[in-house]
């Protein structure tokens, strides 16, 4: 049985955005489809840096078709990366929780409506998508790319014992006042942004719960991991080590 207050619920839905012009559309029409099904309350805020291949178009003609109500547009000038982009997406949200996610359709909003139903079951702070979890899985990465990725968790499990079982995913919902906390305190940059905002989650005493998802690799544009990520990402590792 629904409680009363969830009905004054809503979602704010950040989608930062560069170059990602075939997937927008796609991955905004599912969004929609997950959560008017449940009746949810919802927007989703498109966080645009600047991309040079008609993004912005695109988002200017799903807000037509769907009511500025709905898709609300607030693009930058140019690429500033993720973390002022969640500050530059607060600011515009109205709803009480936050989702983030990736717009690149590797994070699948099927996976919305179980976060929701997690943070409810205990009121968490912090409701985390997890590739490490039983039921969760990547896919479409070769052997390399995981090794990475694997490999990185577990340092980062290793040397900062977050309390969470996947530290360098991007797919999370937080309640709108813990987000704002977390992004202040947070000093990376990044790829290493997300995991920073969950040992800072840790320090302040927030709640986590964990939802097993599938990972499934872009299916249109490059991948935006590199050697130069990489080596930020150890860096910065060793960084939060040093000071949490």
């Amino acid at each position: 049985m629904r409680m009363v207050e969830d009905n004054h619920d809503k979602f704010s839905i950040l989608l930062p955005t560069y170059n990602e012009r075939e997937n927008l559309p796609i991955i905004v029409w599912l969004i929609i489809s997950y959560m008017e099904k449940r009746g949810y309350s919802f927007e989703i805020i498109v966080i645009d840096d600047g991309s040079p291949d008609g993004t912005q178009e695109a988002a200017r003609q799903l807000e037509r078709i769907y009511g500025s109500e709905k898709i609300v547009l607030r693009p930058r000038e140019r690429k500033l990366g993720l973390g002022t982009a969640y500050v530059h997406g607060i600011k515009h949200a109205t709803g009480n929780y936050i989702v983030i996610m990736d717009a690149d359709l590797s994070h699948h909003p099927k996976f919305i409506p179980q976060f929701i139903e997690k943070q409810r079951s205990r009121d968490f702070d912090v409701v985390s998508g997890t590739r490490y979890a039983e039921g969760g899985g990547v896919f479409g990465w070769d052997f390399k790319r995981k090794l990475i990725s694997r490999g990185a968790n577990f340092l980062s499990q290793l040397l900062l014992r977050p309390g969470a079982s996947d530290l360098t995913g991007s797919f999370r919902l937080y309640k709108k006042e813990v987000l704002e906390k977390l992004v202040a305190s947070c000093v990376s940059k990044g790829y290493v942004f997300q995991m920073e905002m969950i040992i800072r989650a840790r320090q302040h005493g927030f709640t986590v719960g964990e939802v097993p998802i599938t990972f499934v690799d872009r299916l249109y544009g490059e991948s935006k991991l590199g050697g130069s990520e990489i080596f930020q990402f150890v860096k910065s590792l060793l960084y939060l080590f040093a000071t949490t």
